[in-house]
């Protein structure tokens, strides 16, 4: 059984990294990622994420981007895999394009990550188990 759920999670795996031919907009979440030959930028358009970040984030729960990166990848393949099977579909409302092995610097790692924790949170669903 556990070979069994460990070959699925490869296989989903493997297939939520192939590249997409565009980046969709979630439903009032996530705006875009601006993509220049050296900077990334990421925007959360949740009017509630900003203040939500100035209360729970401190400096000393600050961690490495390497961190960020693989809390990150979890999150992003729970995020596509509750789209792709519409489980939470009224508050996941489209895919998003992350490729861990691309650089795009902590800040917007960061607030990626804890965007994903803020989503935790509010909506209760479960994007780093």
């Amino acid at each position: 059984m556990k070979n069994l759920i460990l070959f699925s999670f490869i296989l989903f795996a493997v297939f939520s990294c192939k590249q997409q031919k565009e980046i969709s907009n979630t439903k009032a979440v996530v705006q875009s990622v601006s993509i220049d030959s050296t900077e990334y930028e990421i925007m959360i358009i949740d009017p509630d994420f900003d203040t939500w970040y100035l209360v729970n984030f401190a400096p000393s729960l600050d961690r490495s981007d390497d961190y960020y990166r693989l809390k990150n990848t979890v999150a992003v393949n729970n995020w596509n895999h509750y789209y792709i099977s519409g489980r939470y579909s009224r508050i996941i409302g489209s895919h998003i394009h992350y490729v861990s092995s691309t650089d795009y610097g902590i800040e917007v790692n960061r607030k990626l990550y804890w965007f994903f924790k803020y989503y935790e949170e509010k909506f209760r669903v479960p994007l780093f188990r």
